[in-house]
């Protein structure tokens, strides 16, 4: 038997007075969280949910989402998390391509209509037999007629279960891809896909028992949040600071305020965490308290780097993973001297090596090829989708789509995507080397680069540039500095000053819609 939900449960059992989650002014410990899941599984089991049934949860960064989450998982039932911003007709997308047969969804705000939305997906869907509304006072009635919430559904449920048999292969979440290329697909992850990543994380980060305070920025409902934070954190009676939407500031000023010893973050966080720490922050007190860094999601830019070791006195940690991956699959040994722009090595229990589009290996250091991992943290496959599960699996092998190069000690460095790859007159270009070095330019916060069509060409490359507070540059200004820091074939010959790139909710930076 395994069953993920043994991580919140040991830490009740041992720390159950410790703070699990806050949330502004609220606490709840360990006991009350698990005592909360183990009436959402009582109230799944009541209406009829089964070992292996999909559950789906939309909710931001809030008690009910890790409360939900358990309870589904104590139920021997399949989490599906859903974007927070998704809408309607791509809810019931979801609903429908995952077979889920219960469906909690938070009320939202009034610039995110969450209920209606994921209420009117769930009648578009037409198969889904329950649908929970989970209000921010549980007491409130329903902002959606005819509909049932948590808080009124949970009355009367016993805070005692006793969680379902599940064995370690089953099926623990079924996390959805982007979709970039196509319609999204559920990635299968096990409950021995997460639990073994879990303890390689707690392995890698010296994750102690009732000592660690997190605050939680990454969104839950993604695997990086879920798995290095929530799950891991959980694992180890950490205290969880939850943060439903990323403000830098705001995030400051917690960190000022408590003593926050773990900040994981995507690139574009760590970007805004510095801009905030303006001359009337401490930043001796929150450098003080903070154990451990980490970065994932995105390449983290060099510079950013530098500029975190030099204000918070601590080296960030870079990682690289998948959803497909539980997400983990490599990581910076802090054990070992940091090399800023790597992602490390593989972690333990899992191996990397880099191909060619047939699958040959590429064996010669400082070669581009595309990443391909196999180990403990390698999905399931795509949820009833066996061809497109086998396009990208091979002999326990799960290729990535991602580029990157290996240096002779086996430190891998992420080049790019392979489908942002620029082919500009037969070179080839990758925008991570020339984002890179214009985040180097004084006036430049950040950037992004893409490719653009071009009639001779194929493509041109184009940079998008946020300037830096209190800078004045022009584009003209920074093609030309361009030109002298870069090969002819690489440097962008159009540059757009913009005051803020289009972001996924998870913080990345959203390409495709850069033109």
């Amino acid at each position: 038997m395994l069953n993920l939900s043994i991580l919140l449960e040991d830490s009740a059992r041992t720390f159950p007075d410790r703070d699990a989650l806050v949330l502004g002014p609220h606490r709840l410990s360990y006991r009350q969280v698990d005592e909360a899941a183990n009436q959402v599984a009582n109230l799944l089991v009541s209406r009829g949910i089964r070992r292996g049934d999909k559950v789906a949860l939309s909710c931001p960064n809030l008690p009910a989402f890790p409360i939900v989450y358990y309870g589904v998982l104590k139920a021997g039932a399949v989490v599906v998390p859903l974007n927070v911003l998704l809408k309607g007709r791509e809810i019931a997308y979801h609903l429908a391509d995952a077979d889920v047969s219960a469906y909690f969804c938070f009320e939202g705000t009034p610039e995110l209509a969450m209920a209606a939305e994921g209420h009117a997906g769930y009648q578009e869907a037409g198969t889904v037999e329950h649908f929970f509304v989970i209000t921010a006072d549980p007491e409130a009635p329903c902002p959606i007629a005819g509909a049932e919430t948590l808080g009124r559904a949970l009355a009367g449920m016993s805070t005692a279960f006793a969680p379902v048999v599940t064995e370690p292969d089953d099926t623990a979440v079924i996390l959805y891809t982007s979709g970039t290329t196509g319609r999204p697909k559920g990635a299968e992850l096990s409950h021995a896909n997460i639990m073994m990543n879990v303890l390689a994380d707690n392995r890698l980060f010296r994750n102690e028992p009732a000592t660690d305070s997190h605050v939680v920025c990454l969104p839950l409902f993604h695997t990086f949040g879920a798995t290095v934070q929530m799950h891991a954190g959980f694992s180890v009676a950490a205290t969880l600071y939850l943060v439903p939407r990323f403000a830098a500031r705001e995030v400051v000023e917690l960190m000022s305020r408590e003593t926050i010893t773990f900040f994981a973050g995507v690139p574009t966080m760590w970007w805004g965490l510095l801009d905030a720490l303006t001359e009337d922050v401490d930043v001796h007190r929150i450098a003080g308290n903070l154990r451990i860094g980490i970065s994932g999601g995105a390449a983290l830019p060099v510079e950013i780097l530098h500029q975190v070791e030099q204000r918070l006195g601590i080296t960030v940690l870079e990682g690289y993973g998948l959803s497909e991956t539980s997400p983990v699959a490599t990581f910076s040994d802090p054990r070992l001297a940091p090399r800023p722009g790597s992602i490390g090595v593989p972690i333990w229990g899992v191996q990397l090596k880099l191909i060619r589009p047939d699958w040959t290996e590429v064996n010669r250091a400082g070669e581009v090829g595309e990443i391909a991992i196999r180990g403990h943290n390698v999905m399931k496959g795509y949820y009833n989708r066996p061809e497109e599960t086998a396009e990208v699996i091979r002999d326990g092998w799960f290729r990535t789509g991602d580029l990157a190069r290996r240096d002779e000690d086996g430190f891998y460095s992420i080049v790019d995507r392979a489908k942002d790859l620029i082919i500009r007159g037969g070179y080839n270009v990758y925008p991570r080397e020339i984002e890179e070095v214009l985040l180097t330019h004084p006036a430049v916060s950040l950037a992004a680069v893409v490719g653009v069509p071009h009639d001779s060409h194929g493509e041109e490359i184009k940079a998008f540039v946020i300037p830096a507070k209190d800078a004045v540059v022009t584009a003209d200004e920074l093609v030309a500095w361009s030109r002298e820091q870069m090969a002819s074939y690489k440097y962008p010959r159009v540059v757009e000053l913009v005051s803020s790139l289009p972001m996924t909710s998870t913080g990345k930076i959203l390409k495709r819609r850069l033109v």
